[in-house]
């Protein structure tokens, strides 16, 4: 699929046009990196929208720690999805604390997935939350 726009057998553009997005926006993508089967379906999307050209993964711990040029380039994009496995809402958190407001945010458990230690992600909650986070992208 990372060929192809979205699956849909169009050439991939460079960024969010595939997802209904303006292809002209820098879209970053940040994942939750827990323990459990969620925080793998939010880290599983971030990559599937990556491969997709639906933005570009980008490092949430980077954020956390303050990095001066991480901070600055999540401020500099056009739209941040935060990719949050639970309603602890780490990645949020993590945004609220550097102060940078220019985010939307996909919560897999809103999904009506639980949240579980010990068992792997399905391909068909993936996918689940793959179309969510396009959804949120395209509404932006």
């Amino acid at each position: 699929m990372a060929s192809e726009c979205c699956g849909s057998g169009k050439k991939k553009p460079k960024q969010a046009d595939c997802c209904g997005g303006d292809a002209k926006k820098t879209v970053l993508l940040y994942a939750c990196s827990g323990g459990a089967n969620v925080a793998e379906i939010a880290d599983r999307t971030a990559r599937e929208l990556m491969f997709a050209g639906c933005g570009s993964m980008f490092c949430l711990a980077g954020i956390g720690a303050g990095i001066p040029n991480m901070v600055q380039a999540a401020k500099a994009a056009d739209l941040n999805v935060i990719l949050d496995g639970c309603p602890m809402d780490c990645a949020k958190k993590i945004f609220d604390n550097a102060g940078l407001t220019n985010y939307v945010q996909v919560r897999v458990t809103d999904l009506e997935i639980e949240k579980q230690k010990g068992i792997r992600a399905t391909d068909e909650q993936v996918a689940a939350a793959v179309a969510k986070a396009k959804e949120v992208i395209a509404a932006t």
